[in-house]
């Protein structure tokens, strides 16, 4: 019999709570042991509600990727060309920097996985967000693919830089990062355009 308020969701905020808690290896570090010792009940127990960690991963995955959809698109909201491209950015940083674990959890080996449907769905609607972005900048609509791609790369890169002490030099981050936006910025319609 399952305990008492016990359920799938309640399993994955569970999960959201270590993954918290955890920092910027929150999801690497996700285990079963951590989520039922937060439910007070013993491992197997987990398994009325999700089936094992995989799972559990893939679904806390999903809502992750959800969430930091949902900052893009208010990030981005009612803004387009530049300033949508620089927000959205901006706003990815913020996430990463407020929840590093589940930012994480959305950078996942799940693209090829086909048990990841789910999150798969999730990051499409992600992508879309960007690629709507970028194509207010004038990119050929035959490069949206590569524009999302640098767009992606030169974020990732750096907020995962960031993230792991690499920048120690005596030159403010902020600055840095601002410049790398609008590095992107005026790149992306220069050189992805007929």
């Amino acid at each position: 019999m399952p305990r008492a308020g016990l359920t799938t969701d309640v399993v994955v905020h569970l999960a959201l709570d270590v993954v918290d808690a955890g920092g910027p290896r929150g999801f690497e570090d996700l285990t079963l042991a951590a989520v039922a010792a937060r439910a007070c009940v013993a491992v197997p127990s987990l398994y009325k509600h999700v089936g094992g960690l995989s799972a559990l991963r893939l679904e806390v995955a999903r809502v992750c990727v959800d969430d930091l959809t949902a900052v893009l698109a208010d990030g981005g909201r009612g803004l387009t060309g530049a300033a949508a491209v620089r927000a959205i950015m901006h706003a990815t940083r913020a996430f990463a920097h407020a929840h590093p674990g589940r930012y994480q959890a959305t950078q996942g080996a799940w693209a090829q996985d086909p048990a990841a449907t789910a999150v798969q769905a999730a990051g499409a609607r992600t992508v879309a967000v960007i690629a709507d972005a970028v194509m207010t900048l004038g990119v050929d609509p035959a490069r949206t693919i590569d524009a999302v791609r640098a767009f992606r790369s030169t974020l990732h890169g750096f907020v995962t830089l960031e993230m792991d002490g690499g920048f120690g030099m005596p030159r403010d981050v902020d600055a840095s990062f601002a410049y790398a936006v609008d590095l992107l910025v005026t790149a992306l319609p220069a050189r992805l355009t007929p």
